[in-house]
């Protein structure tokens, strides 16, 4: 075994110190010792080294309640790098600006007209400068002097061996080709990723599955898709396909999906588009939701295409119905039920191939249907399937797309600034 040379061992120790300090928050020179194990001397040298390089400093002091000198709190440098979100749809752009700790200072949307296009010129026109214009006024009203990455979250497949959007399922031309746009406007890294397994991201760093490395998250919104973390790692898949459950053959469907259109499939249950459909069978119209829950749909998914918005607003309704007041309109409650028993098809086909032991609804009516829906789909998935599985509904407050994607622009410029010390 080869011996690790000092400046492996300070590279090393300085990793560790400096993931403490994310994961903890600000500690003082004899917590990092107690937590690392590492000698007074090699802690001090240490912490010099890193605020020699600008990424820790002292935030203040600790031990007011015990005789003798206070101790210094050492933190990390939350303004040292700044990371950009987008979270790209058909109809919006939504930008989010975060420093190094992953903490928002600002954030702004773009509606998009779904039929627009990039023209025929070679350079980016249209909604891609819209977009690029955005993504600069969000960071400038951030205070950022510029950006070190930015991750992007789409809908659609990206490949894996290219990382670009592949064209499969349809996506507009600019989704394709909005990350060189930004890259080379920026001169940044630019990250592309599946908006779903982006939700995932978040949902087991900041929501519903915190303490859980394997679980499957169903995507309920405008379209339905899923993700899968195995343990603690998203599966892609060979294509970058896992999780296109929306192409799933399901029963109560007039026909089959096909490669190039879900119609069919899973999403003609459980797609926005459905639920309203639903709704309407049951005698719910969107404008029955109080004008609260309207906003609270709005302000889950900011500028989601119009079904999207309408579909959360009447599954607030039906699970505000059957919550703490109980009865109500009967309606409501039999809409919930049968949109359980549309749901629980897409969840079964995850558990009956994955045992992913958690199934957590997102998207615009996994969030708006919360604990009624999930409980819901937990008892019939318990009916249909040997396997136990325990159904969850999201618990990231906000877009769970764009806080998985500050997620991970945090975790590449902190693999960069943490391995180089730059």
């Amino acid at each position: 075994m080869r011996t690790a040379t000092p400046s492996t061992a300070r590279a090393i120790n300085d990793r560790i110190a400096l993931e403490l300090l994310r994961d903890e928050g600000p500690l003082t020179a004899g917590q990092l010792r107690s937590r690392t194990g590492l000698a007074r001397p090699t802690v001090a040298d240490l912490l010099e080294r890193l605020r020699e390089a600008g990424l820790i400093a002292v935030v203040g002091e600790a031990g007011a309640e015990r005789r003798g000198p206070n101790a210094r709190l050492y933190g990390l440098v939350a303004d040292r790098a700044h990371l950009a979100a987008v979270d790209v749809r058909a109809h919006s752009v939504t930008v989010r600006v975060a420093d190094l700790l992953g903490r928002p200072l600002a954030e702004a949307s773009l509606p998009v007209d779904p039929d627009a296009g990039t023209g025929p010129r070679p350079r980016p026109t249209g909604v891609l400068v819209d977009a690029a214009d955005l993504v600069a006024r969000t960071v400038a009203e951030a205070g950022a002097a510029r950006l070190h990455t930015v991750a992007i979250g789409a809908p659609g497949l990206i490949d894996p061996a290219t990382g670009a959007l592949s064209p499969a399922g349809g996506p507009p031309r600019w989704h394709g080709r909005l990350s060189a746009v930004l890259r080379e406007r920026l001169d940044v890294p630019v990250l592309l990723e599946n908006e779903v397994n982006l939700a995932a991201v978040a949902e087991r760093r900041l929501g519903a599955v915190r303490d859980r490395d394997t679980f499957a998250l169903l995507w309920l919104g405008h379209g339905t898709g899923a993700a899968v973390v195995l343990g603690g790692r998203l599966h892609r898949g060979a294509s970058g396909g896992t999780g296109e459950i929306g192409f799933l053959p399901v029963p109560g469907t007039s026909a089959l999906p096909s490669a190039t259109a879900c119609d069919g499939g899973f999403h003609s249950l459980a797609g926005s588009a459905a639920v309203c459909a639903l709704a309407r069978d049951h005698g719910i119209r969107p404008a029955d939701a109080p004008a609260t829950a309207r906003a609270e749909s709005r302000a889950a998914a900011p500028a989601e295409v119009p079904d999207g918005a309408a579909a959360a607003e009447a599954v607030v309704r039906a699970a505000g119905e059957a919550g703490e007041r109980g009865g109500g309109f009967l309606g409501f409650l039999d809409f919930l039920d049968a949109l359980a028993d549309r749901v629980v098809l897409g969840a079964a086909a995850l558990c009956a191939v994955l045992d992913p032991g958690c199934v957590v609804l997102g998207g615009e009516t996994g969030r708006a249907g919360g604990t009624a829906l999930a409980e819901r789909v937990e008892r019939r998935l318990a009916r249909m399937s040997p396997l136990r599985t325990e159904v969850r509904a999201t618990a990231v407050a906000g877009s769970a797309v764009l806080s998985g994607a500050v997620l991970t622009a945090m975790d590449a410029a902190h693999e960069e600034l943490f391995s180089s010390g730059r």
